[in-house]
């Protein structure tokens, strides 16, 4: 009787078990469970050891080096700047997050089952849009909070739960792949989707629209195929409109009450979401102006601004925040021109990255770089009128996605070039 060699047994369960952890890991940024450190810690250690061990993985990875580079200036800056102004070591809690995701994106520099892991993350969107669609119908919540947020998570929530949803669009759209498999991505894209907008949280939604249409128009483009995309069209376009009759008008409620908001702010009338933010950011833009080279220091916008409403120059109604509602405004006003420089590079380094990869002739390396694309376009967009790294659950699926998706890209870039030279 033939039997399967050791080596070669042991090297699919690594690689089974690999896909399984890196699969689940995004749900579990989403649930308030202590025991999800357990596969954090486990792709961090197996990371470590593939990039001490694995001349390819290595190779791989520094294929990537740009983007790394990014995020790691990105932890190193908030290190310095926490020095700098002497603040403690709480301040750098979730910065130090970033070198956990350095070594986990090494794991995508060795072989898994790519359609497993995007399989685990279609099947994370519908989770969590069940999740909104349970508290919101079932349980009476005006506003779906999710398993791991209360009022104040809820843009967060919509933000990652979109970025699961246009993910599996992406895989929905891809004529490589069997009808059945289309068609359950497609259902996990529509539950995610719904439940985002339950959420009712304008900043995500609004950001989400040129994002898709990004994803239907790279499709196009790619495979010259109009018919699958003028569907998904229609479908987005349908849901929304039932979206709108099953919330009985409150998602048009928030959205027109935008405008009443913004011509109504005055210094003196700053209660509402809109004028609230219009406000953090006066104060964000004085704090900037005030302190142009090194900022106010990491995750101190909160001091300041009650430091302001103290001394009667900015409204009580904005002294509850801890961040301006702007990534941008937070990296300007805590950090300084420097500050500014890094996040922008943060969203455009791994931007150009994924954009020259996303018409790759191998149709999973440019599936690959559309998903890391969408990911850092998202978090960009939603950036101008929200904080979206301030907190563990979106701050761990931007830099585990942008850092697994470009080394991923660039092993199966390598990959087709080393088989291409091959001699035959």
């Amino acid at each position: 009787m033939n039997q399967v060699p050791r080596a070669p047994q042991a090297s699919r369960a690594r690689t089974f078990v690999a896909t399984l952890l890196l699969a689940l890991l995004p749900v579990s940024f989403a649930v308030p469970v202590r025991l999800k450190v357990l596969p954090i810690a486990l792709l961090f250690f197996y990371g470590i050891g593939l990039l001490i061990a694995d001349r390819e993985v290595r190779a791989n990875y520094r294929a990537a080096r740009a983007v790394v580079l990014a995020c790691a200036l990105s932890m190193l800056y908030a290190i310095g700047n926490s020095v700098g102004h002497r603040l403690g070591w709480t301040e750098l809690d979730l910065p130090s997050h970033i070198l956990a995701f350095l070594a986990i994106a090494a794991v995508f520099g060795r072989a898994i089952h790519v359609r497993w892991f995007w399989l685990g993350l279609s099947l994370g969107a519908a989770a969590l849009g069940l999740v909104c669609i349970y508290q919101h119908y079932i349980q009476g919540a005006p506003r779906a909070t999710g398993l791991d947020g209360a009022d104040w998570g809820v843009i967060e929530l919509a933000m990652f739960i979109l970025v699961l949803s246009l993910s599996a669009v992406v895989q929905m759209l891809r004529p490589q792949l069997s009808w059945p498999e289309r068609a359950l991505h497609a259902a996990c894209a529509v539950l995610g989707s719904f439940g985002a907008l339950l959420t009712q949280s304008r900043g995500p939604l609004l950001a989400f629209a040129p994002v898709f249409l990004m994803v239907v128009l790279l499709h196009v483009v790619r495979t010259k195929q109009w018919r699958d995309a003028l569907i998904v069209l229609g479908g987005a376009v349908a849901i929304a409109a039932v979206s709108v009759v099953f919330l009985r008008g409150e998602i048009l409620q928030r959205f027109t009450a935008i405008g009443h908001e913004v011509t109504t702010y005055r210094a003196d009338d700053s209660q509402g979401a809109v004028r609230e933010r219009i406000e953090m950011w006066r104060v964000g833009t004085r704090a900037f102006m005030e302190h142009p080279l090194a900022g106010v220091g990491i995750d101190q916008f909160g001091a300041y601004t009650q430091t302001l409403v103290s001394k009667g120059l900015a409204s009580e109604s904005i002294a509850k925040y801890t961040h301006p509602h702007s990534e941008y405004l937070e990296a300007a006003a805590c950090g300084g021109v420097p500050g500014l420089i890094v996040l922008l590079l943060l969203f455009g380094v791994p931007m150009v990255f994924f954009a020259r990869r996303v018409f790759d002739p191998c149709d999973t390396a440019a599936t690959t770089a559309t998903i890391g694309l969408l990911t850092v376009s998202m978090y960009a967009l939603c950036g101008f009128t929200d904080n979206v790294l301030y907190r563990p659950m979106p701050h761990s699926l931007f830099f585990f996605l942008t850092l697994g998706m470009a080394v991923l890209a660039s092993r199966l870039q390598r990959e087709r070039s080393l088989r291409e030279v091959a001699p035959t």
